[in-house]
């Protein structure tokens, strides 16, 4: 029953995500997955973003996001912000 409830909640969360490249600025948000290649998976992986990490944009001037994730900060481009897909946290 947990599982099932647990997996309803996942599918609902998908429908709701949004690109991380369109948060606004001090917005926290939970990440619900990635779309990207092996390669960028696996060092978005390294940084701490995996799916499931709470973060909150730091800065956002138009040019690269600054994250806040697990009590580090991390830069990451548009180009990789818009292949993490996110939800608002509550």
């Amino acid at each position: 029953m947990k599982s099932q409830q647990s997996e309803q909640v996942s599918k609902e969360a998908k429908k709701r995500a949004i690109p991380l490249s369109m948060v606004t600025h001090g917005q926290t948000v939970r990440l619900i997955r990635i779309d990207a290649g092996k390669k960028l998976t696996h060092r978005l992986n390294e940084l701490g973003l995996t799916p499931g990490v709470k973060l909150m944009l730091v800065h956002d001037s138009g040019g690269p996001l600054l994250l806040s994730v697990r009590d580090s900060r991390v830069a990451i481009g548009r180009g990789m912000a818009d292949k993490l897909h996110v939800v608002a946290d509550i």
